[in-house]
């Protein structure tokens, strides 16, 4: 990491997460750092976003399980447009603002501060990282119904170590490499679903779809269930200094994956339920593999386990891409101890990569379940943060440069952000105390490690350090004070 020689004030190394400026509106350039035959283009990060997202319908079948076919499908068909079109907008306009990879942690410090953006940064870690663990949960849970070894013990917990590290060294050797394995993995995942359906077709009674019983629903499994499937449209911004022209590209990808996840999940749920006869105890994890074996037999359940496999490495790779990124992004804004921004010679984030490994060997001893509520727990106070933050920069920001802007105005984005937010406090609501008091306690630590980094920074324990690479922003006012711009430090340094 190179810090800034330079004598000018504006480019000169600061305190950590201490930007210049008062806020960061807008982005001028990519990292130079990265050619652009390393960036990722358009179809890779399509796929990239859609294993952020979702991976295929490996994990929706619980939502049938808690309200029956009508609510599962009607909640796939509703929820996207009360919280991941919001989310995905969010996304659009301020990740071509910041095309870099601190993401959303720098979208929260330039319009809260530096303190509110790592608290940010560490939900969102803990959130992901929580998540990757589910991924080989997972992948077990649905090649254990043919190896039952897999099931439990010693055999599984190996299983674990070996996938976890095939997955890491995948993202140690770049996010090049991991797009188009994302892009043959969401092919292949896909695939079985599609014939599935086609398979179905004499089979299905669309009678099935509206089985209803109100009085019998698991609200708390059922939203935690929408949500986690439906959540994380933000991560790619993390990736953001790694994608080819951002400005141009990331919108139109968030547009492709969002109708691809989608139809992802409806086109399975409406196969199960019309195929095949309700039996609400039996929807959940792996369930879809039984189905494939009612409606085509052996053959169709092993391309399904061996889709469903892949599509929890889809996952796994791409999370981890996503959470090590982010801590590469906050080494480089100086919220972070300066050897999490050094890179390995692929140009990945090497010490992120290992952090967000051991991070997932650690709590991959929990069930299904409770990872998906602690998780949605933290990315709430994260995302009540990132909307905060996306209504002040339109308020004190309204003539700054956005490549793509919401097409709504300041009053406008209020109330499409009003529904979500209800939503948020809801899963809160719904949430466990066991899983309150451990995501309570995780904050606290956040609170706690903010102030301690900037303790050890003070005392030049470790080195922190702003890398030369980001752009300077500053804000400016035009005669008649009613003009936001963003300019680049004329002295930066040349490469």
């Amino acid at each position: 990491m190179k810090l800034r020689s330079t004598s000018n004030p504006a480019s000169a190394s600061v305190p950590m997460g201490e930007f210049h400026g008062p806020e960061y509106p807008g982005l001028v350039e990519e990292s130079p750092r990265i050619s652009n035959s390393q960036k990722v283009s358009i179809i890779p990060l399509i796929f990239l976003i859609f294993y952020e997202v979702s991976g295929g319908p490996f994990g929706i079948e619980d939502s049938v399980n808690a309200a029956g076919p009508l609510l599962a499908i009607a909640g796939f068909l509703v929820f996207p447009f009360i919280w991941s079109i919001p989310e995905a907008l969010i996304t659009a306009e301020l990740g071509t603002m910041f095309p870099e990879n601190g993401g959303y942690v720098v979208w929260v410090s330039s319009a809260l501060g530096p303190f509110w953006g790592f608290q940010l940064g560490w939900m969102k870690w803990l959130s992901g990282v929580i998540d990757n663990a589910l991924y080989p949960v997972l992948f077990l849970d649905y090649l254990k119904s043919s190896f039952h070894v897999l099931g439990g013990g010693w055999p599984r917990t190996l299983s674990v170590l070996i996938l976890t590290a095939v997955l890491t060294y995948m993202n140690y050797r770049g996010l090049t490499i991991v797009g188009w394995v994302a892009v043959f993995l969401g092919v292949f995942s896909i695939l079985p679903f599609i014939v599935m359906g086609f398979v179905a077709i004499p089979k299905l009674k669309p009678s099935r779809w509206l089985v209803v019983d109100m009085k019998n629903v698991k609200w708390s499994l059922y939203l935690n269930t929408l949500f986690w499937n439906l959540n994380y449209w933000d991560s790619i911004s993390t990736l953001a200094g790694e994608v080819h022209n951002p400005k141009k590209i990331l919108p139109k990808a968030l547009l492709y994956a969002m109708v691809l996840v989608m139809a992802g999940y409806l086109f399975p749920l409406l196969t199960g339920t019309g195929a095949i006869p309700l039996d609400r105890e039996q929807w959940e994890d792996g369930y879809f593999s039984q189905i494939a074996m009612a409606i085509g037999g052996a053959w169709l359940r092993s391309w399904l386990q061996g889709a469903s496999a892949l599509s929890n490495m889809g996952m796994f790779v791409t999370e981890m891409s996503s959470d090590s990124y982010q801590l590469l992004g906050m080494a480089e804004r100086g919220m972070l101890p300066a050897f999490f921004g050094k890179r390995s010679r692929y140009g990945t984030p090497l010490v992120g990569i290992l952090f967000s490994a051991s991070g997932v060997i650690l709590l991959s001893w929990m069930s299904f379940q409770e990872i998906i509520a602690a998780e949605n727990f933290l990315y709430c106070f994260g995302m009540l943060l990132e909307f905060v933050a996306f209504i002040r920069l339109r308020v004190k920001h309204p003539r700054a440069h956005r490549p793509y802007k919401v097409p709504l105005g300041t009053a406008g984005v209020i109330m499409m952000l009003t529904p979500p937010s209800v939503l948020i406090v809801v899963v809160l609501v719904f949430a466990s105390w066991k899983v309150i008091l451990v995501s309570l306690i995780a904050v606290f630590i956040g609170i706690v490690l903010q102030p301690g980094l900037k303790y050890v920074e003070r005392r030049r324990w470790l080195k922190f350090s702003v890398s030369p690479d980001l752009p300077v922003f500053v804000a400016a006012v035009d005669d008649n004070n009613l003009s936001d711009i963003n300019v680049q430090n004329s002295d930066r340094i040349n490469q």
